[in-house]
């Protein structure tokens, strides 16, 4: 039976699934991501998890990657991870092709996560969408008439780098006041000096200055969304990622400001929903984007 990996490396885990090609993950694990995660020791963890995950590569024909930020248009380099140390055209593929022998491609991990939930989780049944992922950093993915939009060059979709507040605190990708600088974690231990996990669970107790929190969180994310949906005008914006666990207490004044500030002829039956996939969906999406290269190749 023929098998591709999938594999999401993410700032603080490297997680990795070995997929059938109806979407079945077979057997996933996760490691740690080194600390510092420059790339050489980085690629050697992913190399190291990957033989544990299917010793001597039996079955798998393909392996697919997702890194935080954009790759080439080719599938084969991570031109940059703004959260990561070192990572500035790193060709990921043609190293851990190399070490593996096995055909590898690699992609954003928003993307990635994108790809998953249109695949397999609540993003099927649309055709124009958009999924933002609320993490370490916020990712996106952008679907144009079914297909993702990456670009001419590769690196379209980064929607956690628009500009929200244009003197607002910088980013690492040299903006200043981008989205991802109000809606990521690391805005919100910033902003609030507590982890969102920690702020999900106030709020579900009731906590009141915790969920004025999640409003403000709410009305941010649906700011955000307003400038997106002006130039995209999707059928759907769907809301991912570990942040995504308390979107019960965010996303209602995002939507009460998405049709506050958009035109109703910018939003015909526009729908804010929440990731169907949790954690799997960015080993999904790679998985996908590993079938798809060995589509193309037939």
């Amino acid at each position: 039976m023929t098998e591709v990996i999938g594999i999401d490396l993410g700032g603080t885990a490297i997680k990795l699934g070995r997929f059938t090609e109806d979407g079945t993950c077979l057997q996933s694990l996760s490691v740690p991501t080194p600390k510092p995660a420059y790339p050489d020791v980085t690629i050697d963890m992913m190399t190291y998890a990957i033989e544990k995950l299917a010793p001597g590569m039996i079955n798998i024909s393909a392996i697919g990657v997702g890194t935080p930020g954009p790759a080439d248009a080719a599938g084969r380099i991570a031109r940059i991870a703004i959260n990561l140390e070192g990572w500035i055209d790193i060709p990921v593929a043609t190293l851990i092709q190399s070490r593996t022998g096995v055909p590898t491609i690699v992609g954003n991990d928003g993307n990635c996560a994108g790809l998953g939930e249109n695949w397999l989780g609540a993003g099927q049944n649309y055709r124009n969408s958009v999924l933002l992922t609320l993490g370490t950093g916020v990712g996106g993915a952008v679907f144009i008439n079914g297909a993702l939009f990456t670009g001419h060059a590769g690196s379209a979709g980064e929607l956690g780098l628009i500009t929200f507040d244009a003197t607002g605190y910088p980013c690492k990708s040299g903006n200043n006041g981008s989205l991802e600088q109000f809606l990521s974690g690391q805005s919100i231990r910033r902003i609030t000096g507590k982890e969102p996990k920690e702020l999900g669970i106030l709020a579900a107790a009731g906590d009141r200055s915790a969920l004025e929190f999640w409003d403000s969180y709410g009305r941010n994310l649906g700011i955000g969304l307003t400038s997106i949906s002006y130039i995209l005008t999707p059928e759907v914006a769907i809301i991912g990622g570990g942040i995504s666990a308390s979107a019960k207490y965010f996303l209602p004044a995002a939507k009460r400001e998405i049709d506050r500030r958009v035109m109703v002829t910018s939003r015909p039956g526009f729908k804010l929903i929440e990731a169907e996939l949790g954690n799997q969906a960015g080993i999904t999406g790679a998985a996908k984007l590993a079938w798809e290269m060995l589509e193309r190749k037939k």
